[in-house]
């Protein structure tokens, strides 16, 4: 079964994704606080796609892209960027996310975007 680590320090945001990615038939971890990624990421199972948050206290999502990139065990593991600030697309892609979605994340478009991500196929979608 697929796996997500899903980061986001909003709990409405992370109950959408949860709602989303439990009708795709996909396990997920969620972390709301940032600082504990480092502490739980080893406790883990497989992870096959990251959905991160750009704005949060503590770590943001850029320096948390830092500390995920160096993390063997998500080696080649996409990581997407879901925010609600549309500006951050180019930013995100000069950091080196795999992907970019705006929240609110669209239900309908959901399923495809998961799709072509997990097979691979980077998505930059800006609404």
């Amino acid at each position: 079964m697929t796996h997500a680590l899903v980061i986001d320090d909003d709990l409405g945001n992370l109950g959408v994704l949860q709602q989303l990615l439990t009708l795709e038939h996909i396990s997920y971890t969620s972390i709301q606080d940032s600082s504990q990624v480092e502490k739980i990421l080893p406790r883990l199972p497989k992870i096959d796609i990251v959905f991160l948050d750009l704005e949060m206290p503590d770590v943001n999502g850029y320096e948390m892209l830092v500390l995920l990139k160096r993390h063997p065990a998500l080696a080649g593991v996409p990581v997407v960027a879901c925010t609600v600030h549309a500006g951050e697309v180019h930013r995100a892609r000069e950091w080196g996310f795999h992907s970019f979605i705006c929240k609110p994340l669209d239900a309908d478009r959901f399923p495809a975007q998961i799709k072509e991500i997990l097979n691979d196929a980077p998505i930059w979608e800006v609404r």
